[in-house]
């Protein structure tokens, strides 16, 4: 989460609470202060070289801070006072703010279920599922479970890009030694969930994934993104996915994952093709939000996903 998110919480959780008397901190005010300082100087530089020209002196700029984290503590005081429920409620919003930003990588997310894995025996073909909320999802029985019967073990995180990933891929896939591991990410890159990524960063750190995947022995499967729609409604009112993940922009991923999975040698899964219409879009009848699989959905996925595993085993031989 970039710091405007948790700066425009903090802000908001002193206002909200100012009637229950919960002060912003004074510290964490002040590092508030300095970070409106320096965005201003990525925002409106003519502003911020006016205020700095010549060289601002270190007192000066002190002064500069101190003033803006008083003028941040009055906002906190002074703004209208909303209900309990309201302050509870952002109280709660930062507290998840903090525990995000403590834990970027969501480490903690399967540290038990991880050290209660037991070790892989010789003549089973453990595959670690890797990947954000689609992944995630595919555990919940209302879309017929997770490979009943089959060693698949579901790595995946909500709302997780790549940089997240590749920074828990020692500990929830390496850690746990599978024979295969499939990778399905991109989708949240393109929207930007934790800023913005160009392309050559999202190939990187595909790259670096299937790199220490095969360093330690694993085969790699990659997943194609997904198609989205803007077909679906919520509360009467259109989901439009198309600006967050430009259709060209998740065709071309795709392009790029196949020609280098077959550069390297690795297993390229081919979700988009079984589920996008004549349109460019994910089927209607395959998801209820234009971005998320259904029971049908699903029902596409798994053996797609159980023959690419088939073909990555079989490559190693």
């Amino acid at each position: 989460m970039a710091w405007r998110s948790v700066a425009s919480t903090k802000i908001r959780y002193g206002t909200a609470c100012a009637s229950k008397r919960v002060k912003l901190k004074f510290e964490s005010t002040r590092s508030l202060a300095r970070a409106v300082l320096y965005q201003s100087r990525a925002s409106q530089p003519s502003l911020y070289k006016a205020c700095t020209k010549g060289g601002m002196m270190r007192k000066q700029h002190h002064l500069l801070i101190k003033s803006i984290t008083v003028i941040l503590c009055c906002f906190g005081w002074v703004a209208a006072q909303p209900s309990a429920a309201d302050c509870t409620e952002v109280k709660t919003q930062l507290k998840q703010a903090e525990t995000r930003l403590k834990d970027w990588p969501q480490l903690a997310r399967y540290h038990d279920a991880n050290a209660k894995e037991t070790p892989a025996m010789k003549t089973e073909a453990r595959v670690v599922f890797m990947g954000d909320s689609i992944t995630d999802s595919w555990q919940n029985p209302k879309f017929g479970g997770f490979f009943p019967g089959k060693p698949y073990v579901d790595r995946g995180i909500s709302g997780q890009t790549t940089p997240q990933m590749l920074l828990r891929f020692r500990a929830d896939v390496i850690a746990l030694h599978p024979r295969v591991v499939v990778i399905l990410a991109g989708t949240n890159d393109l929207a930007g969930n934790t800023g913005p990524m160009s392309f050559e960063a999202i190939e990187d750190n595909l790259i670096s994934m299937a790199e220490l995947a095969k360093t330690n022995s694993i085969k790699v499967v990659l997943a194609s993104i997904l198609p989205i729609s803007d077909y679906e409604q919520r509360d009467g009112k259109p989901i439009i996915r198309t600006l967050q993940r430009p259709p060209e922009k998740i065709k071309a991923l795709n392009e790029w994952m196949k020609a280098y999975a077959a550069k390297n040698k690795l297993t390229y899964l081919d979700y988009y093709s079984a589920m996008i219409d004549e349109k460019g879009f994910l089927k209607d009848e395959l998801s209820e939000d234009g971005l998320h699989p259904n029971e049908k959905g699903y029902a596409i996925m798994s053996p797609l996903a159980e023959a690419a595993i088939a073909r990555a085993l079989k490559n190693g031989k």
